[in-house]
């Protein structure tokens, strides 16, 4: 969401209306392939944590932890957001999971939080593209394992679906407005070349998922990989 200066119910009720396009259009499988490529790379860990950025309600996460529970991971998982109303919608989605917690954080402010892996779901194509390399940099010095982004494919296509749907789905403004924007604002290949090169981070890998969005990966480099002179 871009603008939160109605809130209230209204929020509330977008964030609801979003978890319903977020299963139409399948938004957990590009943050599930992330996550997944990243645990067993780090060797398939039985424990580890998920710190979740912008989470809105966090409903993408109900495919990661039933994810998990079939591979008998122990998991706890993080979300944070700066508005109250995402608090509200997730304290009800997950109120009877106490794998997950809610903190209301904004990403650039100081903060104590840590995790294996850091998520953004559907949250950084609400930033100028020129923010993208900070964005990034501060995941990754919340992680230890890798940073997971899962976005928008910016294409006319999805965009025609999600204006459709949005108005099928929903009167919200909120979700009528920010879905065909979100769309508009999203990414192309190119745009992740530019980051792996801006980051100078070569293990970092993207891949188009269905429908129309992006995983990306960017795997923590450990200081043990460079030598004295940084290299």
């Amino acid at each position: 969401m871009d603008d939160f200066s109605v809130g209230g119910e209204s929020l509330l009720e977008a964030f609801r209306h979003l978890s319903r396009l977020n299963r139409i259009f399948g938004a957990q499988n590009p943050i599930l392939y992330g996550i997944k490529y990243l645990w067993k790379h780090a060797g398939k860990p039985k424990d580890f944590t998920i710190l979740d950025i912008g989470s809105g309600s966090g409903d993408i996460n109900l495919s990661v932890l039933k994810w998990a529970d079939k591979r008998g991971v122990k998991l706890k998982i993080v979300l944070t957001d700066v508005t109250e109303e995402a608090r509200t919608e997730a304290e009800r989605l997950f109120r009877t999971d106490s794998r997950v917690d809610f903190v209301r954080q904004d990403l650039f402010r100081p903060t104590e939080l840590r995790a294996d892996i850091v998520t953004a779901s559907q949250f950084v194509h609400h930033f100028p593209s020129g923010q993208l390399p900070s964005i990034v940099n501060r995941m990754l010095s919340l992680s230890r394992i890798g940073v997971v982004i899962n976005d928008i494919h910016r294409h006319w296509i999805p965009w025609t679906a999600v204006w459709i749907a949005t108005r099928i789905v929903s009167r919200n403004p909120y979700i009528r407005h920010d879905g065909p924007l979100s769309v508009a604002r999203g990414f192309r290949g190119e745009d992740f070349r530019r980051l792996s090169r801006q980051l100078g981070n070569t293990d970092m890998t993207y891949r188009w998922r269905p429908l129309f969005r992006y995983a990306v990966i960017v795997p923590k480099r450990r200081e043990a990989e460079f030598d004295e002179n940084g290299i």
